[in-house]
């Protein structure tokens, strides 16, 4: 069991090898399509829709406080897993959105996860637009 699992991770290691990996741009065209309305054009929480919003919207600019990015925790939370079975969350699931194919991210364990690369490209976008 551990070599194919061996075997499978070196396949998909190998056809990530020729993927590029998505840019901060990439995911700023998808931030406008699905998150500016709650989140805002700067991401500062003050999206058209915030007013309507009960808990307000995150300000996306201060995920990192420690100066660390928490590249797990906030893939969770935009594909809808660190939400699910909880009840009154107003931010909506954009998982089944984001598909396409993987590219290895690491996720701040030093472990590289397949990760959808619209998804990917919108995490390089909110690391990228970090106030320390």
């Amino acid at each position: 069991m551990k070599y194919l699992i061996y075997l499978t991770m070196l396949g998909f290691l190998a056809a990530c090898a020729s993927v590029s990996m998505p840019e901060p741009d990439e995911g700023r065209v998808l931030y406008a399509q699905y998150c500016s309305q709650c989140h805002g054009p700067a991401g500062k929480g003050n999206g058209s829709w915030a007013s309507v919003v009960d808990p307000k919207p995150a300000d996306l600019t201060q995920l990192s406080p420690t100066g660390i990015f928490p590249r797990a925790r906030v893939l969770s939370v935009i594909d809808g897993y660190h939400r699910a079975g909880l009840p009154d969350q107003q931010m909506p699931e954009f998982g089944a959105l984001l598909q396409g194919e993987s590219v290895p991210v690491d996720t701040g364990d030093g472990v590289m996860t397949p990760t959808p690369r619209p998804l990917a490209a919108l995490l390089a976008y909110l690391e990228s637009i970090q106030e320390t």
